[in-house]
């Protein structure tokens, strides 16, 4: 895809964890994003989704592969390029409690990230930025003497998008942004969200576990499973016709709105547990728990092709 502003090819990230074994947390992915494009990134707890948007922007060193932002690998850049290419790329992190310093006034926590990179001539101007960027989030300029503890778990969000787009960025990690906020939150964080991409010219990669939300946010949705992209397709077309077995269990989790609708629906229940990620399955990672595993499931991984117009899977089903 030729305009696309990220590509990632290939892209590992192993831990080790002792005895000369690797903890194969992100196995090989590969996917684009468009500019101006919310790229949904889905699958169940511990399946790499995190560590995947963390080493897109090398919060995490890559064990190997390519990402390349707007035309520049920043996998090859040196440390003190990667400083000045941060400005690019920011994250929103998962837990608003545990992400924003404590000993710092909300003005220090947001005025920081313009003193990394010589963005404020002076302190009268870092203060006009940082209360315009409040106000840009639905807070107001009084809010910039206060401490984190004197907010809520959705204005502490707030805060944190707040920091993220000082450096103006052009593209952000969203890492689970809404899922340590009450649920009456949470849609408010989301179309603050969606509004900020509109207005910025944003384009997100939006990690999240909540299949509903990452519907309504995303054009396009990836899901994760073992450390490996199983399926990536157009939101509506991955809801309407999911063509992966992983993808179709989890489709039959989402409640529907309908009492009559969802007591005739069948509910896809997978057995056994996610497979330990430092010994995977061979052939196909998804083969353990498959009601439709054959053997050769079990010899040869399956190809990640395109299926059906502009909708890709990783499954030998499709054969």
């Amino acid at each position: 895809m030729s305009q696309a502003f990220v590509e990632v090819q290939d892209l590992k990230k192993y831990f080790p964890v002792g005895n000369r074994r690797l903890l194969k947390a992100v196995d090989g992915i590969s996917f684009n994003i468009r500019k101006g494009e919310t790229l949904g990134l889905v699958g169940e707890s511990g399946c790499g989704k995190s560590t995947a948007g963390r080493t897109v922007i090398r919060l995490y060193e890559p064990t190997s592969g390519s990402v390349m932002i707007d035309g520049t690998d920043v996998t090859k850049l040196s440390r003190s390029k990667m400083k000045a290419f941060r400005r690019k790329m920011q994250m929103i992190f998962q837990d608003p409690y545990a992400s924003l310093n404590p000993r710092m006034t909300v003005l220090d926590i947001i005025g920081e990230a313009l003193d990394i990179h010589g963005l404020a001539g002076s302190r009268a101007e870092r203060t006009r930025r940082v209360e315009e960027l409040l106000e840009l989030v639905g807070l107001n300029a009084q809010h910039a003497s206060r401490y984190p503890h004197e907010f809520s778990g959705g204005q502490r969000q707030r805060i944190g998008i707040t920091r993220a787009l000082a450096v103006e960025p052009e593209f952000i990690v969203c890492d689970e942004p809404i899922s340590a906020l009450d649920v009456s939150i949470q849609a408010q964080i989301v179309n603050l969200l969606t509004d900020l991409q509109k207005k910025m010219g944003l384009t997100y990669l939006f990690v999240a576990h909540d299949l509903a939300v990452v519907k309504y946010i995303s054009d396009r949705i990836a899901v994760m499973y073992l450390g490996q992209i199983v399926e990536l397709a157009r939101s509506e077309d991955l809801y309407a016709q999911p063509q992966h077995p992983y993808t179709k269990a989890l489709m039959s989790a989402i409640p529907i709105p309908d009492p009559e609708v969802e007591a005739k629906r069948e509910r896809i229940v997978l057995q056994g547990e996610l497979p330990n990620p430092i010994s995977p399955p061979s052939g196909c990672p998804f083969r353990t728990r498959c009601p439709f595993a054959m053997e050769r499931c079990a010899e040869e991984k399956p190809a990640f092709r395109e299926v059906r117009p502009g909708h890709w899977a990783a499954c030998h089903l499709h054969d």
